[in-house]
């Protein structure tokens, strides 16, 4: 197995694989119309029945015709969108690779995911262009996805546009599923909501957001600073200064409670993701959150 998921099973301890298996029911068992696979019971023919299903053992012992029922398999399909716009092959605000970070969380969702025996398909893209891949199921064809993200994410790609991916998404993926946003994305403009609003029609939404590095800390931060999407420095001045500091932190408290406030508008569970520490909790407490929401 290559690099990717061997590195989210490693950190995934069986204490959190028994935790989650409430959280995401992936693989579970409905009658319904059709023939399946495992045997359920037996019931009076009705016409329109295949004939096929008919017990003609158990019809003969009970003088009635009787048809066999079956338990059909139905498995969730799990669709990752992810924006892989150049901002994404940036830092963090834990000094982690935003890239490596958007890789394992969704190597986090997407192994929880085939372990029980869900599909998993991606769509990932920036300004330039969109791509999709189609649903499948395994370890391997997962391995796949978390390695076309990675080699997405560069700081020769496009600008990020989620709203792009998102509404290629809608196009390109018809079948019904939970959808898993992971973004920088920190604002949730208008645009962007509408476009979120329309997938919620179709899908269960969860949004995760990696978060970006502050500008204006030393500790921790590298001596060169440069922002990937405008290709400048960052001037030295900017460090240190007690009231940019506070002015910056209140200004990204802002904007994380408009994102907050917009999602909870819309019915979508949210969470941030600094570190791969604490990515597979915060993963946990959004299943949770999911749980037990309010379907609209």
């Amino acid at each position: 197995m290559a690099a990717h998921l061997t590195r989210v099973k490693t950190r995934l301890s069986i204490h959190a694989h028994r935790k989650v298996r409430g959280l995401l029911q992936g693989e579970y068992a409905a009658i319904q119309v059709g023939r399946g696979i495992d045997f359920n019971d037996l019931r009076e023919y009705v016409r329109g029945d295949d004939v096929k299903d008919i017990d003609w053992k158990a019809s003969a012992r009970s003088r009635t015709l009787l048809v066999r029922r079956y338990v059909a398999e139905r498995k969730h399909t799990i669709i990752f969108a992810v924006s892989t716009g150049r901002s994404m092959a940036a830092m963090n605000d834990a000094q982690h690779d935003k890239r490596e970070l958007a890789v394992f969380v969704t190597g986090v969702m997407g192994y929880l995911a085939v372990r029980h025996g869900d599909l998993v398909c991606l769509v990932h893209g920036d300004a330039r262009r969109q791509h999709a891949r189609p649903p499948d199921g395994g370890e391997l064809y997962l391995e796949r996805l978390l390695g076309l993200v990675h080699e997405a994410i560069t700081p020769d790609a496009a600008p990020s546009d989620l709203r792009g991916v998102l509404d290629y998404t809608a196009k390109a993926i018809r079948r019904r599923g939970i959808l898993v946003v992971v973004s920088d994305e920190t604002r949730i403009s208008d645009e962007l909501a509408e476009s979120l609003r329309r997938l919620t029609a179709q899908h269960e939404v969860l949004f995760l957001t990696i978060g970006d590095l502050d500008p204006t800390l030393v500790d921790g931060a590298p001596r060169r600073l440069v922002d990937i999407d405008a290709g400048a420095e960052v001037p030295d001045w900017l460090r240190g200064d007690p009231q940019l500091q506070e002015e910056y932190a209140a200004l990204v408290t802002g904007e994380e409670n408009q994102l907050r406030r917009r999602l909870d508008q819309l019915g979508i569970v949210h969470e941030q993701i600094r570190d791969t520490d604490s990515a597979i909790a915060a993963v946990f407490r959004m299943l949770e959150r999911h749980r037990h929401a309010r379907r609209r």
